[in-house]
């Protein structure tokens, strides 16, 4: 069973990633196997496991998890865009199995539950978490939560952070066409979080945090990295008034200059952050 949530008052924007679900579904790099077994982990000993993925984007967290985690009874998906959600709905039919999922367009401190009995076990956020309001989603995460709740904060920097001679290159290829600060959609330029996710968490409810970090090597063609880009909020195309077709003539150029063999390697840290309200079990 699907069901689609659109409270009147969410604040809902396809501006941001609107018509890229399809690349992003595409591009955007999987977790790590050894990340997905974690979460999985913090489930032993639940009855019956109810996610809540906020930010969900095109369904990664919950695809990769259905079939470690086959106990799932219920996925509650959260996103401001409603490609997203709708890609992500296709994305999880084939492996839900009787599990339930019901979509929440808007953002994420604003979720509320479509039906009782359905208090998420874990809530997780993938690659996301700096786009909301962190604290104000934390309050609303204790508020729906079930007492022996997890929540998973999740990511691993993006190929504008990575540093090596490709990405470097690439950087500066972005910034001549967009300028030198780092541009972030539709709200100017990314100034990064003022604090870390682990403040965040110390000051919520969900106070008790461990970290796991998790060393990935990724292979990328030039053409896949092409592709991510448009998933980017630093090179999304709308950013490039009409000359994004030649920037990803000279982008692909360049990445197949560096690439060793046709690949390009990017060694990345995947970390996870599992926080816990106090007393809760490890």
């Amino acid at each position: 069973m699907t069901h689609s949530d659109q409270p009147a008052s969410a604040a809902v924007s396809d501006d941001l990633f609107g018509s890229e679900a399809d690349d992003y579904a595409r591009y955007r790099p999987s977790l790590p196997d050894s990340a997905i077994h974690l979460l999985a982990a913090t489930q032993h000993g639940v009855p019956a496991p109810v996610l809540l993925d906020l930010g969900t984007g095109t369904g990664q967290v919950p695809r990769a998890l259905l079939p470690v985690l086959r106990r799932l009874v219920h996925i509650d998906l959260v996103d401001v865009n409603q490609h997203m959600l709708a890609t992500a709905l296709t994305a999880l039919e084939p492996v839900r199995g009787s599990c339930s999922v019901s979509t929440f367009t808007g953002e994420a401190h604003t979720f509320a539950p479509t039906a009782s009995g359905q208090a998420p076990t874990l809530i997780t956020s993938c690659r996301s978490f700096h786009w909301m309001a962190r604290p104000e989603v934390l309050d609303m995460a204790d508020r729906v939560a079930a007492t022996n709740a997890v929540v998973a904060i999740m990511g691993d920097g993006s190929l504008w952070t990575h540093e090596s001679d490709w990405t470097a290159a690439l950087r500066g290829l972005i910034q001549t066409y967009l300028g030198e600060e780092r541009r972030a959609g539709t709200r100017g330029t990314y100034a990064g979080p003022g604090r870390s996710y682990e403040d965040d968490l110390a000051d919520s409810a969900f106070s008790d945090v461990t970290e796991h970090c998790f060393p990935v090597t990724r292979p990328w063609t030039p053409e896949d990295v092409v592709g991510y880009l448009r998933t980017t909020s630093f090179a999304r195309p709308a950013l490039f008034a009409g000359r994004h077709h030649e920037f990803e003539a000279e982008a692909l150029g360049l990445l197949k200059a560096h690439a060793q063999g046709g690949i390009l390697t990017e060694d990345a840290v995947f970390t996870v952050l599992l926080a816990r309200r106090p007393g809760g079990a490890a």
